[in-house]
């Protein structure tokens, strides 16, 4: 009689998914906080990529080079953004003086939630208003967005130097930050 119970529960239970249960329902594509690195001489770019933050301010990764940059794709309702986002905050202060620049990546919000998102979390630097897509695609071209959030490094050239998929461990981050600081700059042309 056991054995009949045991086949008539098997029967019960759900079938085997080929979606991870912490993906299923949730509304986002998360990652699995996975690091990818590249070498200087293996590096794409430099990175195009430019728009309007949702203080109406436009913003130009280009104008930035000889900074390191750290780009952030997220939206308000995402979990792992949230939970990231007091570690980009403290990034951004604490590497403030040292020629690191943050800008967050928004495809979702609206101009009120993400500003209420940004005031929650006294998040210091610009994100851009990309319900359009276009920093995305941009993003595309050059580098693979597949979760949100993403977090992608560029060298002091612009070149994307790294990415982490999923939350972005803030010990992982910091030192591929340190990393990037630490290269030496590429030797300019002589004139």
């Amino acid at each position: 009689m056991s054995a009949l119970a045991v086949l008539l529960l098997a029967g019960c239970a759900p079938e085997a998914s080929t979606t991870p249960d912490d993906v299923v329902d949730q509304g986002y594509q998360s990652g699995d906080g996975s690091t990818t690195t590249w070498p200087v001489g293996e590096r794409s770019g430099p990175l195009e990529l430019a728009g309007t933050d949702f203080a109406g301010t436009v913003q130009d990764v280009a104008d930035w080079r000889g900074d390191v940059v750290v780009l952030n794709t997220w939206y308000a309702n995402c979990p792992p953004c949230r939970a990231e986002a007091p570690d980009l905050a403290a990034l951004s202060t604490d590497y403030a003086d040292d020629g690191v620049r943050l800008l967050g990546i928004n495809r979702t919000d609206d101009a009120g939630t993400a500003q209420a998102f940004e005031r929650q979390f006294a998040v210091p630097y610009p994100s851009l208003a990309d319900t359009d897509g276009t920093a995305i695609a941009a993003l595309q071209g050059t580098v693979p967005v597949n979760a949100v959030p993403t977090t992608i490094l560029l060298d002091r050239e612009g070149h994307v130097a790294g990415r982490i998929l999923g939350l972005a461990d803030p010990t992982t981050l910091r030192s591929m930050v340190d990393e990037l600081l630490a290269e030496q700059p590429a030797p300019q042309p002589a004139s």
